[in-house]
């Protein structure tokens, strides 16, 4: 079946046809493409046309699509059984591998999706506190967690609203949404409500408003700030744990939380997340402590070998200068296409996530994110798209260059940006 046949097929039996909403180019408009197979920096879609792939699985294939040490260990894991319930080796091995990459965990616990590692690690920071509140910022996307799931309210240091259906107000009226990138918003949020605050979580590089770093100092005031008033600093590390660095955003950046959540890259592809943080903290975690979480197929051999081969792949090798060279050249092209065909972009990047915003307004939070002209980056996707590139199907996500893009497919992204550019004036 080609890519329009099975668009429809999916529509009949699946809500909206995708299973997780951004895949149904509700954003960009048009056809799903619907892949059939990936090898390295490329995938093949369902009619047989190859693309250079910039979305990565949204992240998690910094190696590139099936390589090999990956495909062998999950062969390995697969023929031993594929499920058991029970504790195997490999999980030691990959919480050792966190515990030695990641600075702020001592020990760790693996779930399924960054979702439930991020719903678990602010239950964590309840329960080892004894406090309800969280704060979170306007743009960070920590999963479809209920109480997450929130926009700010009609002030600073006001309880958020849901910011979807099916969600109670009650799930959300212990959170508490900041701009990002503002400090005295952070402040004025801790001086009225400090001493309630279990933790504020937030993406140390946020990525699921494009990518939008940290402004100088940021950071440090949070950690400071958190510090100060006994409240937990959470680092939703799902996209930039692994990404930016062996030890992540923390490492890039020398700010070290107080736990971290880890998703993506620990899993190779395959379904894994994690949630650490010092040793005192995650000691009230059960069968240990009172905090209660568990999952039957938390620590899953397959998931635990993929990661597992990806991320002992990165220790031995420490492919890092080469991404940031690989993804530096990208956005350098990407840019001179633009400029030279008069398009006003602006271009945000932090080792090899990166995004490419249609607006003149530098972009540092959500609100500048959202002036960007999501009509000509529709245009410009789908330019893309026709001669073989695939970036995100939605101007809010990063873009992720892998181990495997070679020199070839950064000159061949970059001469077909020449072209669309000129396409959108």
């Amino acid at each position: 079946m080609d890519c329009q046949s099975l668009w429809k097929a999916a529509r009949a039996v699946i809500p909206g046809g995708v299973n997780s909403p951004v895949r149904a180019f509700g954003a960009v408009g048009g056809t799903p493409v619907f892949a059939e197979s990936g090898c390295g920096a490329t995938f093949r879609d369902v009619d047989g046309k190859e693309y250079v792939d910039y979305v990565m699985s949204w992240g998690p294939l910094i190696l590139g699509h099936a390589p090999q040490r990956v495909v062998d260990a999950v062969r390995e894991a697969c023929l031993k059984g594929t499920s058991f319930g029970m504790p195997t080796a490999g999980e030691t091995r990959l919480a050792e591998c966190i515990v030695d990459c990641v600075p702020s965990v001592e020990k760790v616990r693996m779930v399924n999706s960054g979702t439930e590692a991020a719903m678990s690690a602010i239950r964590l920071a309840r329960g080892f506190t004894g406090r309800d509140l969280v704060v979170k910022f306007q743009g960070c996307y920590h999963g479809h967690v209920d109480g997450l799931l929130a926009a700010a309210g009609s002030g600073v240091a006001t309880f958020a609203i849901p910011d979807t259906q099916g969600v109670p107000v009650s799930y959300t009226e212990k959170t508490v949404i900041a701009p990002y990138n503002d400090p005295r918003a952070v402040k004025r949020i801790f001086e009225k409500l400090g001493d309630q605050i279990a933790c504020l979580i937030v993406e140390p590089i946020a990525g699921n408003m494009g990518v939008v770093p940290p402004a100088p100092g940021f950071l440090e005031l949070l950690r400071d700030i958190t510090r100060h008033y006994d409240s937990l600093l959470v680092f939703d590390e799902v996209i930039s744990g692994f990404r930016v660095g062996l030890g992540g955003a923390q490492e890039y950046f020398g700010v070290t939380p107080d736990v971290t959540v880890l998703g993506k890259i620990i899993g190779g592809g395959l379904p894994a997340a994690a949630y650490g943080g010092r040793s005192d903290i995650m000691a009230v975690l059960a069968p240990e402590g009172g905090v209660y979480q568990a999952g039957t197929l938390s620590g899953n051999p397959l998931a635990v070998a993929a990661g597992l081969a990806t991320v002992e792949t990165l220790m031995d090798e420490r492919p890092y200068a080469q991404l940031n060279a690989q993804a530096a050249t990208l956005a350098a092209g990407m840019r001179e296409a633009a400029q030279a065909a008069g398009v006003k972009v602006q271009q945000n990047r932090v080792g090899s996530m990166q995004t490419l915003f249609f607006t003149d307004t530098p972009v540092s939070d959500y609100v500048t994110a959202k002036t960007s002209d999501t009509d000509k980056y529709a245009r410009f996707f789908h330019g893309m798209l026709a001669h073989g590139v695939y970036f995100a199907p939605s101007q809010f996500e990063a873009g992720f260059v892998s181990t495997a893009h070679t020199d070839a497919d950064i000159r061949k992204t970059i001469a077909a940006a020449n072209v669309v550019m000129k396409e959108l004036v």
